[in-house]
């Protein structure tokens, strides 16, 4: 618990000084109102902590309950912000505000200082989404339920480092307030002022201008969130990590250079399961007594199509040598939720073994694993033996099979190894995969926010290396950008092959390379190759959607 709570604390001190904070900054500076001994700073500091923790925890359960938009609970910071800022404005109208909050309140503090303590509350509401990874950890163990003391600890010591930076500079006000005599004799003046900053934080959030300055401003702290999103040290320490002997096999898989047969521990069940595919009547199999490969897919996953042919191919070659092959699908997408999408896209990838549909992530929970694709090879007598994460080393993977199901079957002949094209990209340089909806947009250049709602997009004049732009009218979403007018996706890429994950009904037209293609799209969501090339290349693509067509990523080969 304890390096929970020091991996919360240092992740809310790194977002506390990251750029998303500078919007707030002149309320919180301003926040003592003109009172040189006002405990109002100290309340709005304390409200905003409350804000997190409450909001965080509630916030995600509660929209994970309710069909309520993902982004109420800004909308209602907003409108409080307004409130308030009237209300600092209007000293009659500030005291029916506090009315009801008197309770919320140490009995010691009066008047104006309580309006401290909600402006605070609002802030953190507008605040929340302006977050690291050990936020997005926090929120997504409260969107799956997974929301129990470790993860409220973790969300209060977060909540607590990012309150000091802000604390810090709501006493420099306050300090300024004190020392100079203009503030001492106009606090009237210096309420009226307070209270349209908070008013046009509250406007500028509303028209989005706070994300003009945010870009503006390089993130100086990417690398210290980096740091920490790739240590794994949330996972683990929430217990979402694995440990021993699987742990240590895991590092290894990710490290080593060469897969080897390993003493992993004990197989965990295949658990939470809500169905199956191709068993006859899409029964259970049970997975004792035998050589049984698990491997973790989604069938939108471009590096989980590509291993998707060897794995097939060592489910034919070796099933009469006594190997079991179960595809677990864990969806990444909402769309792959739905069992018949599923079945149509394991039928395009040619997959013909059992497949495990894990929509709980209980499976995927239950081996600690946080990767597509993931393969674990566990022996006849249930011993996990060998992690595989990613793509690639096929072969070599093969072999560690071979000699388990000769170990199992000593004596029993083998059909000579397979012979599947490795399709694993190698160029280090190669676009990384982009996601298109508004969650993990980070890809996106362009003057329109990418952000949940409709809107219209103008195409950036020129494209960042690997970056995409946007043009016409789209629907937004978290997940994916769908068509509606004149609608247009250019992306500057750096890869061989380059695939579009899309659904709907409709026409897809690409150029790339001077050449102009069209594809007619319908179906389940499907990956559809839109560039095929004997080299690794560069340029910049433009894909036209028909309306009602639904773009959810850009992956590479």
């Amino acid at each position: 618990m304890v390096t929970l709570v020091l991996i919360g604390f240092v992740g809310g001190l790194i977002t506390g000084i990251s750029p998303c904070v500078l919007p707030v900054l002149p309320v919180v500076f301003m926040s003592s109102g003109g009172s040189s001994r006002s405990r109002r700073p100290l309340l709005v500091v304390l409200g905003l902590t409350l804000s997190f923790s409450v909001f965080t925890v509630l916030g995600s359960l509660v929209l994970r309950a309710l069909p309520l938009p993902q982004d109420i609970i800004r909308w209602a910071g907003i409108g409080i912000l307004v409130v308030l800022g009237i209300g600092m404005m209007i000293p009659k109208f500030e005291a029916l505000l506090e009315a009801p909050f008197t309770r919320l309140t140490p009995s010691r503090v009066r008047g104006r200082d309580r309006g401290g303590f909600v402006l605070g509350l609002a802030l953190g509401a507008v605040y929340v989404p302006c977050a690291g990874p050990v936020l997005a950890t926090i929120a997504v163990a409260g969107a799956t339920g997974r929301f129990g003391p470790s993860t409220l600890a973790l969300t209060i010591a977060f909540a607590a480092g990012t309150a000091i930076p802000l604390l810090i500079f709501a006493l420099a006000g306050w300090r300024v307030t004190d020392r100079l005599k203009a503030f001492r004799t106009r606090q009237r003046g210096i309420r009226i002022v307070a209270g349209a900053v908070v008013v046009g934080l509250a406007v500028a959030l509303t028209f989005n201008v706070t994300d003009a300055v945010q870009k503006a401003i390089p993130d100086y702290t990417s690398a210290l969130n980096n740091k920490i999103n790739q240590a794994g040290a949330v996972a683990k320490a929430l217990g979402g990590g694995a440990t021993g002997a699987l742990a240590d096999c895991q590092t290894e898989a990710e490290q080593a250079p060469h897969p080897v047969l390993q003493n992993c521990g004990p197989a965990p069940q295949l658990t939470g399961l809500t169905g199956w595919l191709n068993t006859p009547g899409d029964a259970p199999v049970a997975t004792t007594g035998k050589v049984t490969l698990v491997d973790f897919w989604a069938y939108s996953c471009i590096n989980c199509l590509r291993a998707a042919p060897h794995v097939e191919a060592w489910s034919k070659a070796y099933a009469a040598s006594g190997l079991q092959v179960i595809g677990v699908h864990t969806p990444e997408y909402a769309f792959e939720h739905v069992a018949s999408n599923v079945a149509a896209g394991a039928k395009r990838a040619g997959i013909t073994y059992p497949v495990a549909l894990d929509n709980n992530y209980a499976t995927w929970d239950a081996f600690h694993n946080d990767s597509w694709p993931a393969d674990y090879l566990i022996d006849a007598t249930g011993q996990i033996r060998y992690v595989g994460v990613g793509e690639g080393a096929y072969g070599e993977t093969e072999s560690l099979i071979r000699q388990l199901l000769t170990s199992a079957h000593p004596g029993a002949a083998l059909p000579k190894a397979t012979d599947v094209p490795d399709q694993t990209p190698t160029s280090p340089f190669q676009t990384p995969e982009t996601y298109l909806g508004a969650a993990r947009g980070q890809s996106y250049q362009g003057d329109t926010p990418l952000q949940p709602g409709v809107a219209t997009f103008t195409l950036p004049k020129e494209l960042n290396e690997d970056a995409f732009g946007l043009g016409g009218t789209w629907k937004v979403s978290d997940e994916s950008i769908t068509a509606q007018k004149d609608a247009v996706i250019t992306l500057r890429y750096t890869a061989d092959d380059i695939y579009l994950d899309l659904s709907g009904t409709g026409t897809l037209t690409v150029t790339v390379q001077g050449q102009t293609h069209t594809y007619a799209v319908g179906g389940a969501p499907d990956i559809y190759t839109v560039l095929h090339r004997t080299s690794l290349g560069q340029g910049v693509l433009t894909a036209k959607l028909s309306p009602g067509l639904s773009a959810y990523s850009f992956t590479f080969g």
